[in-house]
């Protein structure tokens, strides 16, 4: 979602109020209505694109997980030869802008995931699980002393950290995004090196 430069679609535009609507008041403080209106369309005409708040919660839930793992392995395409570190480094960035650009489908993440159908549900923790395997390779390629188990517990760890971006306050307060996200990343190469024992 984060890295889009065109403009963005009607269902876009939807998703992206939806999301921002339903992690301030939850999935069910929130009505067609409102969301139609943050969108500037009835929320009746929500209905040409789709078919419910389910569906719109579905696409939010399951699309980002499809998206960090298809934008991770575009990522090891694009830095494909370069050192361990620089593979890992490039995962971390990219997982800093979405942590940073989409915190509204942290919180939606953590708090609604369980209210998915069960089929959509399974999906997402299918994605996350690839997500997380694809991390697991490249860490122990960068950190080679870490075990499987350890470094997968560590890239969980990590993603605790990263993902704790809502948390950190209005954003109008944090330090800049650029700071932010530096400072999100040397604490993230800090904990792999930590748990290497570098």
């Amino acid at each position: 979602m984060a890295t889009r430069t065109d403009a963005p679609t009607r269902r876009e535009q939807i998703l992206k109020e939806a999301a921002r609507l339903f992690a301030e008041r939850g999935f069910h403080g929130v009505g067609v209505d409102e969301i139609g209106a943050a969108v500037g369309i009835s929320g009746p005409g929500l209905y040409r694109h789709f078919a419910g708040k389910d569906a719109m919660l579905a696409e939010l839930l399951v699309g980002i997980s499809g998206q960090l793992l298809t934008g991770a392995k575009r990522r090891l395409a694009e830095v494909d030869g370069g050192t361990p570190e620089a593979v890992l480094d490039s995962l971390i960035e990219g997982h800093i802008d979405f942590a940073i650009d989409d915190r509204p489908l942290i919180t939606l993440h953590d708090r609604e995931l369980d209210r998915l159908r069960d089929s959509d549900r399974k999906l997402v923790r299918q994605l996350q699980r690839q997500y997380v395997e694809l991390w697991v390779q490249v860490v122990r390629e960068a950190y080679p002393a870490l075990t499987e188990p350890t470094a997968r517990s560590a890239v969980h760890s990590v993603f605790g950290l990263l993902n704790s971006t809502p948390h950190l306050g209005r954003p109008g307060s944090l330090p800049g995004r650029g700071v932010t996200a530096e400072l999100l990343h040397r604490m993230a190469r800090g904990a792999f090196g930590a748990a290497a024992g570098a």
